[in-house]
């Protein structure tokens, strides 16, 4: 595609009524100038459809923050004994 120009179709809609067939209307993209051929269309069709299709939605929700979780406020009991404490640096 090297040398071409494409652009998206951003002419009014009563502009297309009157010189545009239904396909056309239709179309993602019209190509302005040069002559790809199927492939190059195809490519660029699967881009802009993907690109179209990530951008909308919603985003994924987030784990929650377990640093203001009321459980994080309850302490372990302390077991004495030899190792006890490493274990109380190690987490639960």
């Amino acid at each position: 595609m090297s040398g071409e120009t494409v652009s998206g179709d951003e002419t009014a809609p009563e502009d297309t009524a009157a010189e545009a067939t239904p396909e056309e209307r239709r179309a993602l993209f019209r190509v302005v100038s040069g002559s790809p051929d199927d492939a190059e269309l195809a490519a660029l069709t699967a881009v802009v459809a993907a690109a179209a299709s990530a951008s909308g939605g919603d985003p994924a929700p987030s784990a929650p923050d377990l640093w203001s979780h009321p459980a994080a406020l309850l302490r372990a009991p302390l077991h004495a004994g030899p190792g006890a404490w490493r274990a109380s640096g190690l987490p639960r």
